[in-house]
């Protein structure tokens, strides 16, 4: 519940929202959203789980990656939220690259996939960074905040991602 008021601060920003679903965002909603978190588990088909994204040194709440179990539960879809002020350091890229690994490695996920506004050119550099490819451009994909907008779908193999990493370990 200590993360509350660093996830809030965050989520309220409007710059942060500008791309995502939610606006206007209230403390109660942070609140609430915490509390059911800590009642989750990882990797449930059909649900949304977020993981913690925290400074080393101070274990300070920076932002969050999203882990979507399909129904289809071999593939999963991910995102991330980052707070300002660290963006642009490396950080979400280190986040996205530890959950590939996590979802690769210890859950043995076949493919992930994540979705971005195609105006959203951060995130979409920070998938491309973590070896995922454009697969496809959604015109029109989902209505957002009153008005319909084009989606990028990316995706990488369990395979790709084996050949990148022991590619990147040597």
């Amino acid at each position: 519940m200590d993360d509350t008021q660093p996830f809030y601060l965050y989520r309220s920003n409007p710059e942060v929202a500008k791309f995502q679903s939610w606006e206007n965002y209230q403390y109660d909603e942070a609140e609430a959203f915490v509390k059911e978190q800590i009642q989750h588990q990882p990797d449930i088909p059909g649900s949304w789980f977020q993981f913690a994204i925290a400074l080393n040194e101070t274990d300070q709440l920076i932002g969050d990656c999203a882990l979507h179990t399909l129904d289809e539960p071999r593939i999963v879809e991910i995102g991330f939220t980052l707070a300002p002020e660290y963006q642009g350091q490396g950080y979400a890229t280190e986040a996205v690259r530890m959950l590939l690994h996590y979802l690769f490695d210890s859950l043995s996920k076949h493919k992930i996939i994540a979705f971005t506004d195609v105006r959203n050119r951060k995130s979409a550099a920070v998938l491309e960074r973590v070896g995922m490819r454009r697969e496809g451009h959604l015109l029109q994909n989902y209505m957002s905040k009153g008005q319909w907008v084009d989606e990028y779908q990316y995706g990488i193999l369990k395979s790709e991602w084996a050949r990148k990493d022991a590619f990147n370990e040597r």
